[in-house]
């Protein structure tokens, strides 16, 4: 073993005995060029360290070794960043969370760059309990676990956080910095991931969501992020509320400004719809269906445009208490009778309109819809809602009390001036 790693492993032991943790951060935080160097020897140094009692020691070894080492060498840095997570010392990580979440993302690269996703979504998922404080707080590492359960196409796990609604964030930054930060693509990447996850699930309401949390959050520049988020956001608009969604007010300027000219394809798409008109519809879909494709999203497209024929039927219910299939199909633009009879029974199905069909003579009779305001279902619907607002009260409650004793509001509150001022993040990617 060289001689500057007999100095890291002498160094590591001996700051761990006397619990100088910090110390021992910021001695670890120089050693970048030293494990570069040496990158050939670092399993042996590996070999003389224990995982759970010098966990910070044997965390940069190993995002040196995912750092310096060919991405394509068969070694067994992945069995041992396993073993790692597992055993090691959460105390001593969080002394270097943004080390262990770079290891994370290190990790998560090599799974996507080799097509073995699946292998990292339960390591991903011990590694967020090792690093956070509570269940909804966020971390970088979030964002790791969504990008490969959906690559795995393996939705489930990344349920588990994404039910959770987030009320605090993990401040990344080493013991030895002062510093607080986080990395402000991972935020993106965690919202716009967990919309796609929603999304696949036919769980638009909370898709919807997600994609407005990844545009409305502040920047002072478009990312690509963000631009993605908001031509699903244009989508999902249509698809859950039959028109597009605004922008919210609070959103940065620059969002407003400049991220409606980069995806006209979808303002189109989004003008062509709320004219209930197929025809020009599917004009708008064929002439920019390159740009759909390439984007990925023409599949959702093209249930925009189904959305559509469902859309106008429901118009009718409002204005005919009977009409032949026949007539349904060229009043909503359908090839034929028999793909309105199909849409009709659908509809019927799902509960979106109430109507009968008489095979007989091809009519169809449009029904009332039954009141849905009573029984037992309705009263525990409400409670469940109920709870729900008390629930977001008492947190908007502590987030207040959270906010009236922090130093810097107090500052600002009482006219003093704030010395420190926060580092500005670029969002652009």
């Amino acid at each position: 073993m060289a001689s500057p790693l007999e100095h890291f492993v002498n160094t590591v032991r001996t700051q761990t005995i006397n619990g100088t943790f910090r110390e021992l951060v910021e001695y670890l935080s120089k050693t970048n060029e030293i494990l570069q160097k040496n990158s050939q020897h670092l399993d042996n140094v590996l070999e003389t360290l224990d995982f759970q009692q010098h966990s910070l020691g044997v965390l940069y070894l190993l995002c040196a070794k995912f750092n310096y080492i060919n991405p394509t060498a068969q070694d067994n840095r992945f069995t041992q960043a396993q073993g790692f997570i597992q055993d090691c010392n959460g105390e001593q990580i969080r002394l270097a969370p943004d080390v262990f979440a770079e290891l994370c993302h290190l990790i998560t690269k090599y799974l996507t760059e080799i097509k073995q996703p699946m292998k990292g979504i339960d390591l991903m998922r011990k590694a967020i309990a090792k690093l956070r404080l509570f269940d909804a707080q966020l971390t970088s590492i979030h964002a790791d676990l969504c990008q490969l359960c959906l690559l795995a196409k393996c939705f489930k796990p990344a349920l588990e956080i994404l039910n959770i609604d987030i009320t605090g964030i993990c401040q990344e930054t080493s013991s030895s910095s002062n510093n607080s930060q986080f990395d402000a693509k991972y935020f993106l990447l965690y919202f716009y991931y967990g919309g796609m996850i929603y999304l696949a699930l036919k769980n638009l309401d909370r898709a919807l969501y997600f994609f407005e949390v990844a545009i409305t959050i502040p920047a002072h520049a478009v990312s690509h992020v963000m631009l993605e988020a908001y031509k699903k956001y244009v989508i999902v608009s249509l698809l859950l509320h039959g028109k597009e969604q605004p922008i919210p007010k609070y959103a940065s300027h620059v969002v407003n400004r400049f991220i409606k000219p980069l995806s006209q394809p979808y303002g189109a798409l989004a003008a062509a719809f709320e004219l209930n008109n197929n025809l020009e519809l599917n004009n708008v879909i064929n002439k920019h269906t390159e740009v759909f494709a390439r984007d990925h999203n023409l599949g959702l497209v093209k249930q925009v445009s189904s959305v559509l024929y469902k859309k106008n039927i429901q118009r009718l219910t409002k204005t005919f208490l009977t009409l032949s299939l026949s007539d349904v199909a060229s009043r909503v633009g359908l090839q034929s009778p028999s793909d309105a009879e199909r849409y009709i029974l659908y509809m019927i199905e799902e509960k979106q309109i109430y109507a009968t069909i008489n095979q007989k003579d091809g009519m169809v009779i449009f029904l009332d819809e039954p009141d849905k305001h009573s029984g037992s279902e309705v009263l525990k619907e409400l409670e469940t809602e109920l709870s729900l607002c008390m629930e977001l009260d008492k947190q908007i409650l502590a987030m207040d009390c959270d906010i009236q004793v922090n130093p810097q509001f107090v500052r600002k509150a009482t006219g003093g001036q704030d010395d420190e001022q926060p580092n500005k993040s670029t969002y652009a990617m």
